[in-house]
């Protein structure tokens, strides 16, 4: 039986311990509020960059009041009542016992800025996630009425937020590093919606085979299901070697592929390739949109499971990014190419014949022959 809490019980025991950052964010605390005029070695941070409220507030206030004059402030508390009162605005539980704390437990104040260093990664790390978070997010979301530009909008804001990592830490000189792979992820879609539409795309392909040849951006990685993608194959080929298709010849092919096993019915095969509607590109675009979302929300859950590993250098995890990113953008790239309107081509213009070059251009009437006498 589960334990119940008793009504006075303090339950502050299940709440987790406090990130290795959190001790960093309150050693710069401490080592400004002791010797203030060391904010001028911490760069790359900002009252946001903290992951404690509080602490960013109090930040935001030593940064904005002058530097005491460092004897007078050996001497009385004057500027630390002020750092206080400025930063009780945003956060109103501070309490001067706070900041006497966070003066005790910085162990050294010219460490500020290796501390601020910390605080610049965590941050990094943190943005990171978010923005892949609302990519897996967006990827999924059926409520969209335009899915996939909002999706490659949020792919956009993610590749600008890794940019900005790689330009704030550069890599270490030594070793290579090698990137931890994240564990697969399962990708939430309607399977039997794309089983249908996938059927559908193989069925009209079948009777249009001419449309096939211009769908060169659909790939067998596109469908959810093995057979379908090598039934595609099956038509892409024919139509390659400029074959007969019919579900017949289809049929053929796949059973020269190795499709046919127990599981397939030739006659279900038959039926099913038998049964047109609509049109290839149609289908085939539907099908590259639901494998393009998939692909958003995989490269998400990748980016996320790299920041979640503390481990990981910001330098892995711009690397590691940067290459679930591509895989993204052959997919978008693909999504353009069946999408865009055919170019338009203007007619040539007639050009005139240009004169021999063997003569010049004769501009008067060769003259008479003469006539002998």
């Amino acid at each position: 039986m589960p334990r119940s809490p008793a009504p006075d019980e303090d339950d502050l025991d299940t709440l987790p311990p406090p990130q290795p950052v959190y001790y960093a964010e309150q050693a710069l605390l401490g080592a400004l509020l002791l010797e203030p005029h060391r904010i001028d070695d911490v760069s790359g941070i900002e009252p946001d960059s903290f992951s404690n409220q509080a602490h960013g507030a109090l930040f935001a206030a030593i940064r904005a009041l002058p530097a005491p004059d460092p004897v007078q402030h050996a001497q009385d508390t004057t500027w630390l009542n002020a750092v206080l009162t400025t930063a009780r605005e945003d956060a109103r539980g501070l309490t001067a016992s706070y900041l006497h704390t966070l003066i005790q437990v910085c162990p050294w104040p010219r460490h500020s800025s290796a501390y601020a260093r910390m605080i610049e990664t965590d941050h990094a790390r943190r943005t990171l996630r978010a923005q892949a978070e609302r990519l897996a997010q967006t990827a999924t979301d059926v409520t969209l009425p335009h899915p996939v530009p909002t999706t490659l909008a949020e792919a956009d804001a993610l590749a600008d937020a890794v940019d900005d990592i790689a330009a704030r830490f550069p890599p270490h000189s030594g070793p290579r590093q090698r990137i931890p792979a994240p564990a697969p992820t399962a990708t939430p879609s309607n399977a039997e919606d794309a089983v249908d539409e996938e059927w559908l795309l193989l069925a009209t392909a079948t009777a249009h085979p001419a449309d096939v040849e211009q769908m060169q951006w659909l790939t067998v990685d596109d469908f959810t299901h093995p057979l379908h993608a090598g039934l595609w194959q099956c038509l892409t080929a024919l139509t390659r070697r400029r074959a007969p298709v019919d579900p017949v010849t289809v049929l053929w092919e796949a059973q020269q592929c190795g499709l046919l096993t127990t599981r397939v019915e030739p006659t279900e095969l038959l039926n099913l390739l038998g049964a047109p509607a609509g049109s290839p590109q149609h289908w085939g675009e539907r099908i590259l949109q639901r494998s393009l979302l998939a692909t958003a929300h995989h490269v998400g859950c990748r980016i996320e499971a790299f920041t979640d590993a503390p481990a990981t250098t910001p330098y892995q995890i711009v690397i590691g990014s940067r290459r679930a990113l591509a895989d993204l953008s052959s997919v978008r790239t693909r999504w353009h190419q069946a999408t865009s309107p055919p170019p338009t081509t203007k007619p040539s213009r007639a050009r005139a014949t240009a004169p021999s070059r063997a003569s010049p251009p004769k501009t008067t009437a060769a003259p008479a022959a003469r006539t002998s006498r």
